[in-house]
């Protein structure tokens, strides 16, 4: 007697469950773009008088050490953590298309040297791959950009690397070898747009991920430096502080776990909607 086996169902996301995560990062958009529409307080302005002050009406989210309100500080501080994320991820996603289509077009010997390269950096954390690269270029935002994009990018050039392989191979492809056009011509018109279908939903969640890498290297001083408002640093000067006043370090913590889990649900959302398993 053979066994019946059942599959599951695919979970299937609430339209409610994307479209509070897509409101609250439109609401992020505002405070990277214009932080002053949100709130009108200077987040660098010192109050020795007010200092560590609890959330109430004067200061909605209270106020910090040094007596700087944290809605201030969490507001502009999304421009530094998002935009640390955006540029990590952009430049990530650069390089491992590039170095895909390489590994996916290259002679034999070459595609196996770029290959075990992705798989041993792959290997390793993300974050301590990140601590490496800061390690040896210095702190600095644009040295922590550089890390965490270092770290991400062997896992968009292995997708590249195996969607190339795939493309090369397909009827179109063979046909415009046939015709003679120009390898140039066949890898810009033909391979290149087919291989970037995955790429959305793996930056949109690698986002996340760049997100979390950035405050986390500034919470260890490397980057953007006091007193600079960056989610990451403001937990960092918290944490001393944290028996008398846990608001100063929950809401720019809350800030970054909203935001990770935001782009998580968009990201696999958008998973979803690539593999077919969802409607429009």
């Amino acid at each position: 007697m053979s066994a019946i086996t059942r599959t599951a169902p695919p979970l299937r996301i609430p339209p409610a469950a994307v479209l509070l995560p897509v409101a609250f990062l439109a609401l992020l958009a505002v405070a990277v773009a214009a932080p002053g529409l949100l709130t009108a307080a200077d987040p660098l302005a010192a109050d020795p008088l007010a200092a560590l002050a609890p959330p109430g009406g004067a200061h909605w989210l209270g106020t910090d050490h040094l007596g700087r309100d944290v809605l201030a500080r969490v507001v502009h501080g999304a421009r530094h953590s998002i935009s640390i994320g955006v540029a990590a991820t952009g430049l990530a996603v650069t390089g491992g298309v590039l170095l895909g289509l390489a590994a996916g077009l290259s002679p034999r010997w070459l595609e196996e040297t770029l290959t075990r390269a992705f798989d041993v950096l792959s290997t390793l954390p993300e974050l301590l791959l990140a601590l490496l690269v800061v390690a040896i270029t210095g702190p600095g935002t644009g040295n922590v950009i550089l890390a965490i994009a270092v770290a991400q990018v062997p896992t968009y050039a292995r997708v590249i690397r195996a969607q190339t392989f795939v493309v090369r191979r397909s009827g179109y492809v063979e046909q415009a070898v046939t015709f003679g056009r120009p390898r140039a011509a066949i890898i810009a018109g033909h391979v290149l747009p087919n291989v970037l279908g995955p790429i959305p939903v793996l930056a949109t969640i690698g986002l996340g991920t760049a997100i979390i890498a950035g405050s986390g290297l500034s919470f260890l001083g490397m980057g953007p430096q006091p007193p600079a408002a960056e989610w990451g640093a403001m937990l960092s000067e918290a944490r001393n502080y944290l028996r008398v006043a846990w608001w100063e370090a929950v809401f720019p913590g809350l800030a970054i776990t909203l935001t990770v889990v935001c782009l998580t649900v968009v990201g696999r959302r958008l998973q979803r909607r690539f593999e077919g398993r969802t409607t429009p």
